[in-house]
């Protein structure tokens, strides 16, 4: 099976998907509630409205982070630090702009989305390679090509 047919892309599609939002929402709540201040029902509401948002952007999301993965490997090889990097670039850049637009989305105010924001983006050091991981343990487990 290569790895653009058919199969493998609704594979990875999959495990992309369920891989996003498994882990923002554990990990946005955490964030919400704990660091920005937010209520209970403020980031419920923000996890909830995440929940089709982080479906239709996860395999762009996903194929995003493989460029930027790529580009690393490309550029400096195999070495551990290139590919966390990459993770990291890859994650804030894209779901930083995505986050504030939730938070705002579900009446938080300026400070905290600034103060999440801001916080996601530095927790993102950690959570951005930690996505990666989790999201590449995904696919094994989606059995996608190149993954197994």
């Amino acid at each position: 099976m290569t790895m653009f047919s058919t199969r493998s892309r609704l594979r990875s599609a999959a495990a992309d998907t369920f891989a996003l939002v498994v882990y923002c929402f554990v990990i946005g709540m955490i964030i919400e509630i704990v660091i920005s201040g937010m209520t209970f029902q403020q980031s419920l509401s923000s996890r909830l409205v995440s929940i089709p948002v982080n479906i239709l952007i996860a395999w762009p999301y996903g194929l995003y982070r493989d460029a930027f993965i790529r580009f690393a490997r490309r550029h400096a090889g195999e070495h551990m630090w290139a590919r966390n990097l990459a993770d990291l670039l890859a994650y804030v850049s894209f779901q930083s702009p995505v986050y504030a637009l939730i938070l705002w989305s579900v009446g938080a105010d300026l400070e905290q989305i600034t103060t999440a924001v801001a916080s996601n983006a530095l927790v993102s050091m950690a959570m951005g390679v930690a996505y990666g991981y989790f999201l590449e343990y995904c696919r094994k487990l989606f059995r996608v090509a190149g993954y197994i």
